[in-house]
């Protein structure tokens, strides 16, 4: 996992940075006292699967200048960001987020490297809740990239495999310049990885891939960046 050390000085840095780009209040938010969206049950067998989306990412045209280290005392930036027409990728690890609104999972006990706010907000104003909320983190606008010139914002649809699983939701959040694979506690779980912002994680073999153009709003629906998210993955392998 991670040591994330730099994180605590990006994310309010981020906050500060990108927090014009919240998105409006004008649905259901998920902060305190609002009613979350139940998953999908069962497996749609017209979407796109894990082998299909890996097929479509293996080679890479490097968008990045340079690569990402996948963590800050990693002795070498090994992952780049790839482009394609529709989409841009990367393969890394996966590291927890757990910033944001405090729950019984996320908090200063439970992370400790905690922080009560994430870089982009829910339509209520207020900081996601990773702990419920699949998301990705994205790095911050730096001289390697600047995920914002690839057409994401805070709220573009996110495909990411793990295994045989994919799993959609968006980008929540934003973490170091020079550092790239992390994603909320909910993705995590998603998708079958042990969610302790201490000691979880995978090591590596996580595939993240961010639709161009694709924000859904309200950020916190996790049905709409399913759906969106589906139909995104049917296109981009040709279905």
């Amino acid at each position: 996992m991670r040591t994330r050390m730099l994180a605590l000085t990006s994310a309010a840095c981020g906050a500060a940075l990108l927090g014009a780009a919240a998105l409006p209040a004008s649905a259901t938010g998920q902060g305190t006292g609002s009613r979350q969206e139940p998953e999908a049950a069962g497996v749609d067998a017209t979407e796109a699967t894990a082998a299909e989306l890996l097929a479509e990412v293996r080679g890479c045209a490097r968008i990045s200048k340079g690569a990402y280290r996948t963590d800050s005392g990693s002795p070498e930036a090994t992952v780049p960001v790839c482009d394609t027409t529709d989409a841009v990728f990367w393969k890394a690890d996966m590291d927890i987020d757990c910033d944001g609104r405090r729950t019984r999972a996320c908090n200063r006990k439970t992370d400790p490297y905690f922080l009560p706010e994430t870089a982009f907000q829910s339509s209520r104003g207020e900081p996601l809740d990773s702990a419920v909320l699949p998301h990705v983190v994205v790095p911050g606008p730096g001289k390697v990239w600047d995920y914002r010139k690839s057409g994401l914002t805070g709220g573009s649809v996110v495909a990411v495999v793990y295994r045989d699983r994919v799993r959609y939701g968006v980008i929540g959040d934003t973490g170091p310049t020079g550092i790239i694979g992390e994603a909320s506690y909910a993705m995590a779980k998603a998708l079958g990885i042990d969610p302790d912002p201490s000691t979880g994680g995978a090591e590596s073999g996580v595939t993240y891939i961010a639709f161009k153009n694709s924000r859904v709003s309200p950020i916190e629906s996790r049905e709409r960046a399913r759906s969106r998210g589906a139909a995104l993955a049917r296109e981009f392998v040709g279905r």
